[in-house]
C-alpha cells in the first residue's frame, strides 16, 4: 500500500528527538506524560481543545520526552486536538503521541479505520493499548489468544511500515502474568518481535505493590530481552512507588500524569517520579534546569484543568517544606538540611515557617526574618510574641493559614504600639427580609480616618458582603488603592462550644491586588464579627504593602 500525504507524519513533529538537551543517549530513558489521555480520565476534569493545547505547551516546557495527546478518531474533541497541535505547537523537547488499540479481530490493519485514524493524525508516535490477560482476551475481546497475538503483530508492523514509532501497552499484565505468565511473555515477545520500541507493562487495576513490580520487570526482561516501559495507576497509593521499583529493576520507560490525575484515584505523579529519579538516583531525565520549574508547571496544569492544588503534594505542593513544630525550628535555624530532604529551590519551591502554638522562639524569629524583621538576640521580645501567639490561637485563631494578621500582630509587638489606618466606632448590619421571601442587606459603619469622623452604609447580598461594600466606602476616598483589593477566598469555621451551646466562629479571608495575595483571621462570638476583624486586617495589610503609613 503507498502511502498518502496523510501518511507523512508533519515535519515539525519529525524535527529533534525527545530529551534533544539531555547529555548522553537522549533516548535511553523515556520520560512519557499522558496527562491529555488518561489524566483527563479523572473525575471533574473535562479538557477543551484549547485547555489540552495549553497543558501540552507547558509539558514540553517541562522537556518531558513524549505527550500522549488522546485517541484520534474515538472522539471529535482528541482528532481536533492533533490537527490543531501540528499547526500551533513547535514541541522544543516532546514527541507527541496519538493513543489507540490494535487493529479489530479479523479485520486487517490497513482497513480498520481506527488505526487509520492514528496515521492520519500525523503524530510521529503510537502507543497501542493491547491485552496481556488471556481472560480480558476471551471475555473483553470475544477472540482467541492466537488471534489477539495476530492483532498485535499485524497492528504494529503496519503502523511501523508508515513510518511511526510504536510503543504497545499491555493493558492488565500484572494480573495477567499471575494467571498465565507464559501467554502474558508471549505479547511482550509479540509486540517487541514486530517492531515495538518499548513494552510497556500496565498495572491496570493498581492493585500491585512494589516487591511484586520489581521481582516482575526483573522476570519479564529475562525471559524476553524486551525494551519495557511501566504504567502504573494509584489504587494503592504506590504507583510512584511501583514506577521507581519498575525502573529499578530495568524499565527504561515511565508512562506518568501531571499530579497524579486520573481514572478512580489517579496515576503515577510525574512530578515525584522524575524528581527522585533525578535527586534521588543521579540519572538525568530532563533537559538542564527544567526541575526548578517542577512546582511552577504543576500549579500552572492545575490552574487549566480547574482543581485547586494539593497542598501537601510532595516537592510542589505549598506545604511541601513548611515547618511547624518548634524543635524542627531550632534545628532548621541552624541548619535547614537537618529537617528538609533536598533543598526546595532544586524543585522551584520554597521553605516555610509556620506559627502557631506549638510555636518556639526559633519559630517565630525564622518567619519574623522571613516577613522583613531581624529579631535576633531579642529574647524579651520574642518571648512576649509567643506568649501572644499561644494565647490567642488558645482563643480560636490561627496564624500557620493566615501570615498577614501574624505580621500585624508582629509589627505591633515590634513598634509597642498598635496603629491602622483608621479606627472604629461602630458598625451594623440590618437584614430585612420582605413578604415575597427575598432579604435586603445592609450595613453602617462608623469610622474615624485621619481625624474625621466618617459614617459610610453598603448594600450586599448578605450581611459580611454588605458590611464589606460599607468599610470600602467609608475607605476609598481617602485611599484609592483600595479598589484594586478583591476578595479571593472565605472560610468559616465554628469552632467548639465554650458555655453551653454558644460557639466562637472563626473566618479567614484571603485578599489579592492583582500581583499578591495575602490571608487574615477573625474570631467573634458570630460570623459577622469574626468576618469584621479579618476584613479589617486585611485591607490594613494591603495598604501597608502598598507602601502606606498608618495615621490612627
Amino acid at each position: 500500500m503507498t502511502a498518502t500525504p496523510q501518511d507523512t507524519p508533519d515535519p515539525a513533529l519529525r524535527d529533534g528527538e525527545p530529551g534533544a538537551d539531555v547529555p548522553g543517549d537522549r533516548d535511553a530513558f523515556h520520560v512519557f506524560d499522558t496527562t491529555l489521555r488518561d489524566g483527563a480520565q479523572r473525575e471533574g476534569i473535562n479538557l477543551t481543545v484549547a485547555d489540552k493545547l495549553t497543558i501540552a505547551r507547558h509539558l514540553d516546557e517541562f522537556g518531558v520526552g513524549f505527550i500522549e495527546g488522546g485517541w484520534p478518531g474515538a472522539n471529535p474533541r482528541d482528532t481536533e486536538f492533533f490537527q490543531r497541535a501540528r499547526r500551533e505547537i513547535d514541541f522544543r523537547h516532546a514527541r507527541l503521541v496519538a493513543f489507540g488499540a490494535t487493529r479489530k479481530a479479523g479485520v486487517a490493519a490497513d482497513a480498520d479505520p481506527q488505526v487509520r485514524a492514528l496515521i492520519d493524525s500525523g503524530a510521529p508516535v503510537v502507543t497501542l493499548v493491547a491485552k496481556a490477560h488471556d481472560r480480558h482476551v476471551e471475555l473483553a475481546l470475544r477472540t482467541t489468544p492466537e488471534e489477539n497475538l495476530a492483532m498485535i503483530r499485524e497492528t504494529v508492523q503496519y503502523v511501523r511500515s508508515r513510518d511511526r514509532r510504536v510503543f504497545v501497552d499491555c493493558e492488565h499484565f500484572f494480573d495477567g502474568y499471575a494467571a498465565n505468565p507464559g501467554y502474558a511473555l508471549e505479547v511482550v515477545r509479540t509486540a517487541s518481535d514486530a517492531g515495538a520500541d518499548v513494552v510497556v507493562l500496565c498495572d491496570t487495576n493498581g492493585g500491585m505493590l512494589p516487591s511484586r513490580i520489581h521481582r516482575v520487570v526483573a522476570e519479564v526482561i529475562s525471559a524476553t530481552g524486551a525494551r519495557l516501559g511501566i504504567h502504573a495507576q494509584d489504587d494503592t497509593g504506590c504507583a510512584v512507588a511501583n514506577t521507581l521499583a519498575a525502573v529499578e529493576a530495568g524499565a527504561t520507560h515511565v508512562q506518568c500524569t501531571a499530579n497524579g490525575y486520573g481514572e478512580r484515584v489517579g496515576n503515577a505523579n510525574l512530578f515525584p517520579v522524575v524528581a527522585a529519579l533525578e535527586l534521588k538516583e543521579n540519572r538525568r531525565v530532563l533537559p538542564p534546569g527544567a526541575l526548578a520549574e517542577m512546582t511552577r508547571i504543576s500549579h500552572a496544569i492545575a490552574e487549566v484543568v480547574n482543581l485547586t492544588p494539593s497542598t501537601h503534594q510532595p516537592y510542589v505542593g505549598v506545604s511541601a517544606f513548611a515547618h511547624k513544630a518548634g524543635l524542627h525550628a531550632s534545628a532548621i535555624k541552624v541548619d535547614p538540611d537537618l529537617y528538609q530532604h533536598i533543598d526546595p529551590e532544586l524543585v522551584g519551591n520554597s521553605m516555610r515557617m509556620l506559627v502557631s502554638d506549638m510555636a518556639g522562639r526559633a519559630s517565630v524569629e525564622l518567619k519574623g526574618r522571613e516577613l522583613g524583621y531581624d529579631l535576633t538576640g531579642q529574647r524579651e521580645l520574642v518571648g512576649r510574641i509567643v506568649d501572644r501567639v499561644k494565647e490567642r490561637e488558645l482563643a480560636g485563631y490561627t496564624y500557620e493559614a493566615a501570615d498577614a494578621s501574624f505580621e500585624l500582630l508582629l509589627r505591633d509587638e515590634v513598634q509597642g504600639r498598635t496603629r491602622r489606618f483608621f479606627r472604629l466606632e461602630s458598625w451594623r448590619t440590618i437584614t430585612d427580609r420582605r413578604p415575597d421571601g427575598e432579604q435586603e442587606n445592609e450595613a453602617i459603619v462608623k469610622l474615624w480616618v485621619k481625624g474625621e469622623r466618617v459614617v459610610a452604609s453598603g448594600e450586599g447580598n448578605g450581611p459580611v458582603n454588605a458590611l464589606d461594600r460599607a468599610l470600602r466606602a467609608g475607605l476609598e476616598r481617602t485611599f484609592p488603592e483600595l479598589a484594586r483589593f478583591q476578595l479571593v477566598d472565605y472560610r468559616v469555621r465554628i469552632l467548639e462550644g465554650r458555655h453551653g451551646t454558644q460557639s466562637a466562629t472563626r473566618v479567614l479571608v484571603t485578599t489579592g491586588d492583582g500581583t499578591a495575595e495575602w490571608s487574615t483571621v477573625g474570631v467573634g462570638e458570630n460570623v459577622i464579627a469574626a468576618s469584621w476583624e479579618a476584613l479589617q486586617d486585611a485591607y490594613t495589610h494591603g495598604l501597608l504593602r502598598a507602601g502606606l503609613q498608618p495615621t490612627e
